[in-house]
């Protein structure tokens, strides 16, 4: 496990960090629109409305950009790491900042399609993503 500094969790949040113990990842939907809203807040910045909640997506997307990061930052993080944003299957323009795993830095591409895995941390599930196993 890597020394990570955790998230303040609140109401709008607390989904995101913690449905990964049974592995889904949770982003906030508008119930009268769609859309999806990430990061979670308690309104639609589509339609205003203020009826969204968490709900399970795919957990599957493609790399948008990243970075390569050859220095450890804190105490026993391991370069070279991965900095990335994915963009879900559901909607291209929710990006999520993660790391991206199970893979060599140097293989990582643009457009690369990617799957959420999990990582434990304290009572969190932290998202990460890794290149989809075919």
């Amino acid at each position: 496990m890597v020394a990570r500094v955790l998230p303040v969790i609140d109401r709008d949040n607390a989904a995101y960090w913690t449905w990964g113990r049974e592995g889904r990842l949770a982003i906030h939907r508008c119930a009268a629109c769609a859309y999806f809203v990430h990061p979670p807040v308690p309104f639609c910045p589509r339609c205003e409305s203020r009826d969204v909640g968490p709900q399970a997506v795919s957990g599957r997307g493609r790399i948008v950009t990243f970075t390569v990061n050859h220095k450890a930052w804190v105490p026993d993080l391991a370069a070279p790491y991965v900095l990335a944003l994915v963009a879900i299957a559901e909607q291209d323009d929710v990006r999520i900042p993660c790391n991206i795993v199970g893979c060599a830095p140097e293989a990582v591409d643009f457009d690369m399609e990617v799957e959420v895995v999990f990582e434990p941390a304290e009572d969190l599930w932290i998202p990460l993503f890794r290149p989809v196993r075919a």
